[in-house]
């Protein structure tokens, strides 16, 4: 989605079932969808699930909607996540991918690569995330959690709103802390990590070009930071994310210096907004739906945490915190979905339409905590799918269980027309999100 109030009108459909009338093709990348996309992903997956169309940016690319050409585009060797396969040179001027990255150098990631690149690097970094050291890293979320929520109510609600943003003081601050403290960077220098995180996610929000000047300082604090690690590596049993990148690179693994800063880039990057949104998407679905969250309470009550481990899958597919999975690029004519691809077409899956795609999933628009057929998207598929997913899981459970815990009549503090989406075309968060509570007595 983009920050102007303009609307970039959809292409004509590009298929529509035999014997139908057309009906009007709905306007996409609008404030009104930015709020509600899901009704104009219906009419895409009804009447063209591989969708050619414009973007904000001016790049033409299909959306691909229904969830078996989702499931199948996400594993399909011919379509590249390296960005050169690209038939236009807009990789190059910044229309694809992250703001800066180029120039800041950090295109060597996992999100830009394809075998057997992305298998090498990608078997480096998944040690840091096995269920055993997600696990241990348990009780620091947990530490987390409840110092931010201290904080929060220590602060009570703002002077000018009358109530406390979850987004700001919440769900923001406790993913950053805990890819720093995984990446290991240093606690002195975590708040700056916070502020450059900050007008990452603005991004249209923000002053112009902040992205990448954000980018660039992050990048030249990450070369120092290497620098230092490499001149005092540790104890290998115990040592963080970049010094194992560091120690594997001296070690025969040929890791350049800038493959190790992308790395470290990316793990950022795309390990604190997830859970930003997964967060405040779920506490905000979850507020909206009080039959759901009542439920979930009266469980954890009980001291029953099998709710709360189907309950977070339910809200990564039902409002999940990345909206479109990020960028591929054909190398080869290919057929999708009855639709030709040309090489060298962007191909963007929508895995928010793939969630709610009603031939995959009983009653796709309801919120049930309790379902259990429930193999969404919200984190890929294939062998792109989310690495640091096990420890998004453990933030998203550890963040709503001690919320809903602690504060338990959290409520909304605003008209739910009054919400702002972020911009951005590939995740899908608020803004802010007012809430109001009864502190709890001392």
């Amino acid at each position: 989605m983009h920050d102007k109030p303009d609307a970039t009108p959809a292409d004509a459909p590009a298929s529509c079932p035999a014997g139908s009338a057309a009906a009007p093709a709905p306007e996409l990348f609008t404030w009104e969808f930015a709020s509600d996309p899901y009704p104009a992903y219906a009419w895409l997956r009804t009447h063209s699930p591989v969708h050619r169309t414009a973007l904000p940016s001016g790049v033409d690319a299909w959306l691909v909607t229904r969830y078996t050409d989702a499931r199948q585009a996400l594993a399909d060797p011919r379509l590249s996540k390296n960005p050169q396969h690209h038939s236009e040179a807009a990789h190059g001027k910044g229309k694809v991918g992250i703001p800066g990255e180029r120039s800041a150098n950090l295109m060597t990631h996992l999100l830009n690569i394809d075998p057997p690149d992305h298998t090498r690097l990608r078997r480096l970094v998944a040690k840091a995330f096995t269920p055993r050291r997600v696990a241990a890293f348990a009780p620091r979320v947990q530490e987390l959690t409840d110092s931010l929520i201290d904080a929060m109510i220590a602060k009570g609600p703002d002077a000018e709103t009358g109530a406390a943003d979850l987004i700001h003081e919440f769900a923001f601050p406790l993913p950053i802390y805990a890819i720093c403290d995984l990446l290991g960077v240093p606690r002195e220098d975590q708040d700056d990590f916070r502020d450059w995180a900050g007008m990452m996610i603005r991004h249209g929000g923000g002053p112009r070009g902040g992205v990448a000047r954000s980018v660039k300082k992050m990048r030249g604090y990450l070369a120092e930071l290497i620098h230092r690690k490499r001149e005092s590596l540790g104890d290998e049993a115990d040592e963080d994310l970049i010094s194992g990148l560091i120690r594997a690179s001296d070690h025969g693994e040929h890791l350049s210096e800038n493959e190790v800063a992308a790395m470290a880039f990316i793990l950022l990057f795309a390990g604190f907004e997830t859970t930003v949104n997964l967060i405040g998407n779920g506490t905000y679905a979850l507020l909206r739906n009080p039959a759901q969250r009542e439920l979930l309470q009266k469980s954890m009550e009980a001291g029953d945490t099998e709710l709360l481990a189907t309950g977070i899958e339910e809200l990564l597919r039902y409002d999940g915190p990345v909206e479109l999975a990020t960028w591929r690029f054909a190398t080869e004519e290919l057929t999708l979905g009855g639709q030709r691809i040309a090489a060298g077409d962007p191909v963007l899956v929508v895995l928010a339409a793939a969630d709610r795609d009603p031939e995959r999933f009983t009653e796709p628009d309801t919120l049930d905590l309790t379902r259990r057929d429930n193999q969404h998207l919200g984190y890929g598929h294939g062998i792109h799918y989310c690495l640091g997913a096990p420890l998004a899981r453990l933030e998203g459970q550890t963040a709503l269980a001690t919320l809903l815990t602690r504060l338990p009549d959290i409520r909304l503090a605003a008209e739910p027309d009054d919400l702002r989406w972020r911009g951005g075309l590939i995740m899908r968060g608020l803004r802010s999100l007012p809430v109001e509570f009864t502190p709890p007595r001392p």
